[in-house]
């Protein structure tokens, strides 16, 4: 099932094929993954999580390596270009090969880096969700 409108869409579509078909939606690959991450932290003490929950924000927050390659490895290649403009431009087949393998790294390093963002909000959402029912629960205990 392709369709441009992205992971969230994709995943709709598969929970609604599940009930329009008679299957269990909490069989299906994503819930269970996602279950077994909040099962995870559920069975953390509060005080972990809040750690944990610190160092997520740190890295949602933080720019990563990915960025940090893609930014510097331009002014790195500028920095010598001409005597890598005139070894390439010497070899065209080189050229061709460098573009190439250039312009992939970076699609994938853009892909993992937002895949990596993406997750890591995951993460925090489920910590932040199993602090406040146990601060609910708390609450209502008073």
């Amino acid at each position: 099932m392709f369709t441009l409108r992205g992971d969230a869409h994709r995943f709709f579509l598969r929970i609604r094929k599940r009930i329009d078909t008679d299957q269990k939606v909490t069989a299906a690959k994503e819930i269970i993954e996602i279950d077994s991450i909040i099962s995870f932290y559920e069975s953390l003490t509060s005080s972990n999580l809040k750690k944990m929950k610190y160092y997520m924000l740190k890295e949602q927050n933080g720019s990563g390596a990915i960025p940090l390659a893609i930014t510097t490895l331009p002014w790195l290649f500028f920095m010598f270009s001409k005597p890598l403009t005139d070894w390439l431009l010497g070899k065209s087949h080189f050229l061709i090969f460098f573009v190439v393998v250039y312009v992939g790294v970076l699609v994938i390093g853009i892909f993992l880096h937002f895949h990596e963002k993406a997750w890591a909000r995951v993460h925090l959402e489920v910590i932040e969700d199993v602090l406040g029912e146990r601060a609910q629960s708390k609450d209502g205990e008073h």
